[in-house]
């Protein structure tokens, strides 16, 4: 073995440099592989161990807040037993993962029971000051910590970080804007808006929805006045404010929606045009067939494809002039429409015809 290891060398040592690299090589491979198999272990063994300490934590908070529940009395609003509790808590959640596993179980428990017993989880949740940590996050600099924070805030439903919170509204990280927005919207429902008058920021497609989903969601459907977004500078807030409008049916916005017809942007303008459509807002649709030649054609395209059964009532000499048009959608659109009409006025044929036999027959019958 030992002349074999000998041998080994002496063949590398007189090896070409090429040789003696790619060996070099391999073995740095090799030792990498065998460090980061050794490192993958080591891993998994921590993490089963850690998933096994949270479990056990969890079980025993889970014990603990149980015995919290059934250990009160009439008598004392906090019974000894309780406090016993109370104070354990306070003492465990100095620890970050401690207090994890307690929130979590308080999250779970609450959403699993209801009524008193429910409420009774929700005042533990201020009587251990969960409340004052979570709080107090709100005032540091890692946008993490202040998003996760928010979270419990909203999870917990805390009315009174109200204003704290919303001081964020215009955070640089979105994930603590989103946040704070479905913290004020969750809460406050409809007035939770509110952070629509001072948001900077851009609200994205996909929160518009998520926003809309939560509203719909709630049992207040009262929307506030909608007019002062629809003026905002904040594109975002406009479409925002559109899509309550066509949502809620806010027919009472007509004059401020009719104005955005002419708004610079042109998403703005195709997205006011589907609006005026479900709206039934007709004096727009003779606007904007006066104005058609003028529009971009990515407008016409919006204008001929919304709801045909508004656009049978313009006049069938300006839509047959679009059933050649260059544009497919708007071609295709416009033959849609002329068939309708066609059908529309072959009905009406009918009818009157059918009418007229009516009338015959009953004459003859009257003169027999």
């Amino acid at each position: 073995m030992v002349n074999l290891s000998q041998n080994f060398i002496e063949y590398i040592k007189h090896a070409p440099t090429i040789i003696q690299l790619s060996w070099i090589l391999s073995a740095g491979f090799f030792l990498t592989i065998i460090l980061l198999v050794s490192y993958l272990k080591y891993l998994r063994a921590r993490l089963r161990s850690k998933e096994r300490i949270q479990a056990t934590y969890r079980k025993k908070y889970e014990s603990d807040l149980i015995e919290y529940l059934y250990a009160g009395n009439e008598e004392e609003e906090i019974s000894n037993e309780q406090q016993k509790i109370i104070n354990y808590l306070k003492k465990c959640a100095a620890s970050g993962l401690k207090r994890k596993i307690i929130i979590n179980t308080l999250l779970k428990l609450r959403n699993e029971i209801s009524g008193e017993t429910a409420e009774a989880i929700q005042q533990l949740y201020y009587k251990t000051g969960f409340i004052n940590q979570a709080s107090s996050k709100l005032k540091e600099k890692k946008w993490d910590v202040i998003a996760r924070a928010i979270k419990e805030l909203t999870q917990f439903e805390i009315k009174e970080v109200h204003d704290e919170i919303i001081a964020h509204i215009n955070h640089p990280k979105k994930e603590v804007r989103r946040e704070i927005q479905f913290y004020l919207v969750k809460l406050f429902s409809f007035d939770g808006l509110e952070f629509l008058n001072v948001l900077k920021t851009q609200l994205s497609e996909w929160d518009q929805i998520q926003l809309l989903e939560i509203l719909q969601k709630t049992e207040n459907h009262k929307l506030p006045d909608i007019t002062h977004w629809l003026q905002s500078s904040n594109h975002s807030v406009i479409s925002f404010a559109l899509k309550l409008a066509k949502i809620y049916n806010q027919f009472e916005a007509k004059d401020e929606i009719l104005k955005l017809l002419n708004h610079p942007n042109q998403e703005i303008r195709i997205q006011t045009i589907e609006i005026v459509a479900h709206l039934g807002i007709f004096e727009a649709i003779e606007l904007l067939k006066d104005q058609i030649e003028e529009r971009t054609i990515e407008e016409q395209i919006a204008f001929f494809t919304i709801d045909e059964g508004i656009l049978i009532t313009v006049d069938e000499s300006f839509i047959m002039q679009y059933t050649t048009h260059e544009n497919f959608e708007i071609r295709n659109a416009a033959k849609n429409i002329i068939k309708i009409i066609d059908i529309n006025d072959a009905n009406t044929i009918n009818m009157d015809r059918v009418i007229k036999e009516n009338l015959e027959d009953t004459s003859l019958i009257k003169a027999s």
